[in-house]
């Protein structure tokens, strides 16, 4: 009997996957997953990547079946999976995982229900599809870690190409031999760099990932064949973008997990390696005045710095992937979950920029989701605090609440108290939902 390749391991246990088989605590975090990344993709269709997007590539070719959020446009699977795709990562405030190094709904979910919309798939469906996807990219991304994202990799743009084929393949209803060829087309395809973080690209590299991800799955499911052992072999994607070595233990060690559980929220609509020293500076906010502030030291993880380290942004985008600017915001006493707090205006303000520059990131020995904030005032007196943000909610409820606060303030100014309302309830009975649910997002 041949042994499988690890592309082939993960096609067989994930195209099999029931409906029934996902545990409700799985399932639960799905539609969390969907309600966050919903809002977040219409208050992002305001943002203008997405308004270029929409004219250069989707108004061109209006007319199809699926859904471009927020707007009156139809188009192709393909077309509304890239649109949607990066409108949803356009404000950086989407969900994210550690074991993916990445954001994992985003490249996943606009593939899902554009193939949905396209081909009449339910709620029950779409869910089950998206848990499949994420439960593979997180593996895949486990696998990868930590040289691919070291080496300058997005994962979510790379690792959620693979993702993204391997939902809609279970959307498609793609048998093993089958998906196996769609998640190595994927691989093949995987692309984007960190050295994009900040502008526009890196919300495209979440909207590639999505429409590659339905590219691969379709060409599989028409004979089209890849490389199953992609990962592993020899210039394949672990040597090639990541430093060679593959930890297939690890693999081993997550097979009777659903790590879908362990998605990570966003509530600073900033890069997640930021929060951790918003929330310590928040704290210290309520201690020391900003005008009594003679100095700062962030302390972070050392890979921080290669993600989140922009010393002196000057537009907004920039002002996401600041340590030095989000700890000035907080300490100032900036609304931070508001992404209109991160305006181009306001990261070269004077009374932010005096601020930012008495700031200092320090690496030190700590992992990515922590964070210790030192304030040194001007009497000499220090204080400090320490945050951790890489624990998922142990309350599922707690987190639907806070959820539910996020997306009716991203989502109402766009489509309405009314609409948003509508949607919040289809999502919370996402099973029971007919096909097309952004359908119910589009504009007159």
């Amino acid at each position: 009997m041949t042994a499988l390749t690890i592309l082939g391991r993960l096609a067989e246990r994930w195209s099999g996957v029931t409906d029934d088989e996902v545990p409700a605590a799985a399932a639960a975090v799905a539609r969390h997953c969907v309600l966050d990344w919903l809002g977040c993709t219409l208050a992002g269709s305001r943002e203008p990547l997405a308004r270029i997007l929409t004219e250069q590539v989707a108004a061109p070719e209006a007319g199809g079946p699926c859904t471009i959020a927020g707007t009156s446009l139809a188009t192709s699977a393909r077309t509304a999976a890239l649109v949607n795709g990066a409108a949803g990562h356009a404000l950086d405030f989407d969900d994210t995982h550690t074991l993916l190094s990445g954001h994992p709904t985003v490249p996943v979910l606009p593939a899902v229900l554009a193939v949905a919309e396209e081909i009449g798939a339910d709620g029950l469906a779409v869910r089950t599809a998206l848990v499949a996807g994420i439960e593979v990219e997180c593996r895949v991304g486990a696998l990868l870690a930590p040289g691919h994202y070291r080496a300058g990799w997005h994962a979510t743009g790379t690792v959620g190409t693979i993702g993204a084929a391997m939902a809609v393949a279970r959307l498609l209803g793609l048998d093993a031999a089958a998906t196996v060829h769609a998640l190595a087309l994927a691989a093949t395809q995987a692309a984007g760099v960190k050295a994009s973080f900040g502008t526009m690209a890196k919300p495209l590299h979440a909207g590639k990932a999505a429409t590659d991800g339905i590219l691969a799955a379709r060409l599989a499911a028409a004979g089209f064949t890849g490389n199953p052992a992609v990962l592993e072999a020899p210039q394949g994607l672990a040597e090639a973008a990541g430093g060679g070595a593959l930890d297939t233990e690890r693999l081993d060690r997550l097979e009777s997990q659903w790590v879908i559980r362990d998605t990570l929220f966003k509530y600073h609509a900033a890069c997640y390696l930021t929060h951790a020293s918003i929330n310590a500076a928040s704290v210290l906010r309520e201690k020391v005045a900003p005008g009594d502030v003679a100095s700062v030291e962030v302390h972070v993880a050392p890979d921080s710095l290669q993600v989140c380290n922009i010393p002196e942004p000057v537009t907004g985008l920039e002002g996401k992937f600041s340590l030095r600017a989000t700890a000035a915001m907080a300490l100032l006493g900036d609304d931070t979950t508001d992404m209109a707090a991160y305006s181009d205006a306001r990261m070269v303000d004077p009374e932010l920029v005096a601020l930012r520059d008495k700031v200092t990131v320090v690496p030190d020995g700590r992992v990515g989701t922590q964070s210790t904030v030192v304030v040194v005032t001007r009497s000499g007196d220090r204080v400090e605090a320490d945050d951790d943000t890489g624990q998922p909610a142990a309350d599922l409820d707690v987190q639907w609440a806070r959820l539910s606060s996020k997306f009716l303030a991203l989502a109402a100014p766009v489509v309405g108290e009314a609409r948003a309302r509508e949607l919040h309830a289809a999502v919370a009975s996402l099973e029971s939902q007919p096909p097309a649910l952004l359908a119910r997002t589009r504009t007159s």
